[in-house]
């Protein structure tokens, strides 16, 4: 019996399976060693070349992290993003990602993605996927009837201002426009 196992061990593992085995190592590698750089908040040359390196592919994935809510200066404006939707008959409709404190915590939990792309959308660094967003917002919201014409993305923000005795006032809400979209038929299929 011992020698029967000692030869099924020898065997040789097929050359697909082996080259399986090597990439799969290689993919969980990468991302380990990607996203411990991207999540260590000290700002060092190396580390930054790695974050520019993956940077793409993060956002593209979803797997960025941003430490901008603890340090080393937390975010000083409250803000989301809407979209303006004007049809084909010239109606118009609000749309708006989930914004969490309009959620149970059930529902925040599950959309939680939303409030990270929704804040990393409103950079001006993401401009190349408004495109696609406002596409998307398209179709959502389109039926054959009454198809979307135009997307136009819309932040929307207030500044959380402190006040001597450490509580903070609301300001008045302002918006910019992202980007406008005239959308085309072949968008929404």
């Amino acid at each position: 019996m011992q020698n029967r196992d000692a030869e099924i061990e020898k065997e040789p593992v097929p050359y697909l399976q082996r080259t399986k085995r090597i990439l799969i190592n290689l993919f969980i590698g990468f991302h380990i060693v990607a996203i411990a750089c991207w999540c260590v908040p000290l700002d060092l040359p190396l580390l930054s070349s790695c974050k520019e390196l993956v940077r793409p592919y993060f956002l593209w994935s979803g797997l960025f992290q941003s430490w901008d809510t603890f340090a080393p200066t937390p975010w000083g404006l409250n803000s989301y993003v809407e979209a303006t939707l004007v049809y084909k008959d010239g109606s118009q409709k609000t749309w708006a990602f989930p914004r969490m404190e309009q959620l149970s915590p059930g529902e925040r939990y599950v959309k939680e993605r939303y409030r990270k792309f929704a804040e990393i959308l409103q950079n001006d660094g993401s401009d190349a996927v408004w495109p696609d967003v406002a596409r998307r917002i398209a179709r959502l919201n389109s039926t054959p009837s009454q198809p979307v014409k135009t997307v136009i993305l819309i932040q929307k923000w207030s500044l959380i201002v402190p006040r001597v005795d450490g509580s903070y006032r609301p300001e008045p809400w302002e918006q910019h426009v992202l980007f406008g979209y005239g959308v085309r038929p072949g968008d929404l299929q």
